[in-house]
């Protein structure tokens, strides 16, 4: 009887799996926007018994992780040209298999009203010097991800410079610095990561006139419901980046699960499935494009051949094109952060006055003409410091004296949080009143709860009644030790920001990751 039941659980459980071997696990480090596939695990697991462990970062920070030796089975991203690029550098060959899943270029989407002015709905000849010449001239303004962040904007960025060099392979010569800051111009609203960068568009879609995304997410958001007006794609002729999705085989011991993943994506159903739910393109022949694709061939503008060329792009944009910043640090000097809570302080602040020369730490710096405001409080905010950075790099003296008033923390004293934020606020407006043309944005770091001066509640009501002035000013506060999450994660939805989770991560890890949404 033990037998035949022991018998019954096994046929069971291959029915269950739907395959006739064990289930073979393998982990994928994958971009962000691949979230979008969760809801198919159960059936891939079924259908070829993979088990896939998704991990998510961006797409810079995956490359660089990868490129380190981290030891993932699989890597997936919108693209793998940058991963490429540093595995030719580093003479190492770490990517021992790759296959296009689905495709999704990134192109423009204009607010309907906007492009009926210009006659640029369903017009196929506006081109990218058309986008850059409308934001010089302030008649166009735009949201974007930063692209040291984020694929999209890179890919947007890349094809800007690309379409002004006559289509070209680009060079760091041929980079147009005049041409690029009329078009960083209307650069108006960023984000670190596509997918939010759309949450903020429909948050704030009235201070824009336009947002540059993949394909897919523009779709998306003409089929949310949540837009005033719907958006007009635009696909310049001169050609866009498109991303690719390669599924990339880093682990060569698990070729075979490779495989049948591969062959399980390039199914024409599974294809036909991936376009109808996340609006990305089939790359096999014999899926017909739905109607929400155009029927014009897209055209594809070459990548950067190398890695100089794609981080002169990249430090050009955002220390001499893109509007600078304003960026106000509010950092917790109560007495729970003796010790190596403030270390760890300490340690993430220096890296972004330099002292992190990492691929990602290097994008993440302190920028050339950023001004930094540096906030400390416990029982009761302290008095500010103000940093106006000049290089951003080398022996830059105002950054040798952020790194001196840093040394200089000392922590004790009670936990006065939305005292200091509101504080940090009065300060964002009085800058913001002065200069308007800047990004201003607010990072928090505490490791306790709120114990003096002003409760949420309280700076919750402040916020509200001056909304017009706070508005546009977002909060990014980090979990870190005993910060209550509940809480901050309600303040950063009060904001429009976004919580930063620091207990799976070090304290580093996180400030670079705020650095791509200042």
């Amino acid at each position: 009887m033990k037998a035949y039941l022991a018998l019954l659980s096994v046929v069971f459980t291959l029915l269950l799996n739907g395959c006739s071997g064990p289930v073979e696990q393998v982990s994928i480090l994958a971009g962000s926007e691949l979230k979008d596939i969760k809801p198919m695990l159960d059936e891939i697991k079924r259908e070829t018994g993979v088990e896939i462990e998704f991990h998510f970062t961006g797409t810079l920070d995956g490359a660089e992780t990868l490129a380190s030796g981290a030891h993932y089975d699989m890597g997936w991203f919108s693209h793998a040209k940058y991963l490429s690029l540093l595995e030719g550098r580093a003479n190492q060959k770490f990517i021992h298999g790759s296959e296009k899943i689905m495709l999704s270029p990134v192109v423009a989407g204009v607010k309907k009203s906007v492009a009926d002015r210009w006659g640029w709905c369903d017009n196929a000849q506006v081109s990218w010097k058309e986008f850059s010449d409308k934001a010089a001239q302030g008649e166009l303004t735009y949201a974007m991800t930063n692209p040291a962040s984020s694929n999209s904007g890179f890919s947007s960025t890349v094809g800007v410079q690309s379409a002004l060099a006559g289509g070209e392979t680009l060079q760091p010569d041929m980079i147009d610095n005049e041409a690029m800051s009329g078009f960083a111009r209307g650069h108006k609203l960023t984000a670190g990561s596509s997918g939010w960068l759309a949450d903020k568009f429909v948050a704030e879609q009235h201070q824009v006139d336009a947002i540059f995304n993949y394909e897919s997410v523009l779709i998306g958001l003409n089929e949310s419901g949540q837009l005033r007006e719907p958006l007009c794609l635009i696909y310049p002729p001169e050609g866009v980046i498109t991303a690719d999705y390669p599924l990339l085989l880093l682990n060569k011991a698990k070729q075979q699960a490779f495989t049948k993943l591969i062959d399980y994506f390039k199914e024409q159903p599974v294809q036909q499935r991936l376009m109808s739910e996340t609006a990305r393109r089939p790359v096999i022949p014999g899926v017909a494009l739905d109607k929400r694709f155009p029927d014009a061939v897209v055209l594809e503008l070459p990548f950067p051949g190398k890695v100089e060329t794609v981080d002169q792009i990249l430090m050009t944009y955002l220390d001499k094109q893109r509007a600078p910043s304003t960026s106000i640090f509010v950092l917790d000097l109560s007495g729970s952060m003796r010790g190596d809570n403030l270390q760890q302080l300490k340690q993430a602040m220096h890296n972004l006055a330099g002292g992190d020369q990492s691929i990602t730490g290097k994008f993440a710096r302190f920028r050339a003409r950023e001004q930094v405001i540096i906030l400390p409080f416990s029982s009761q905010p302290m008095a500010s410091q103000t940093f106006d950075i000049e290089s951003g790099v080398g022996n830059d003296p105002v950054l040798q004296q952020l790194r001196n008033e840093i040394n200089q923390l000392v922590a004790n004293g009670g936990t006065a949080i939305y005292s200091a934020l509101d504080s940090a606020y009065g300060l964002a407006k009085v800058a913001r009143a002065q200069d308007s043309d800047r990004f201003y944005s607010i990072a928090l770091l505490s490791d306790g709860a709120n114990t003096q001066g002003l409760s949420y509640g309280g700076f919750r009501d402040l916020y509200r009644q001056n909304h017009d002035d706070y508005a546009g000013i977002p909060t990014f506060p980090i979990i870190f030790g005993g910060a209550d999450k509940q809480e901050m994660e309600k303040l950063a939805h009060l904001t429009g920001g976004r919580a930063f989770d620091s207990t799976k991560h070090s304290l580093s890890q996180v400030f670079k990751k705020i650095r791509g949404y200042q």
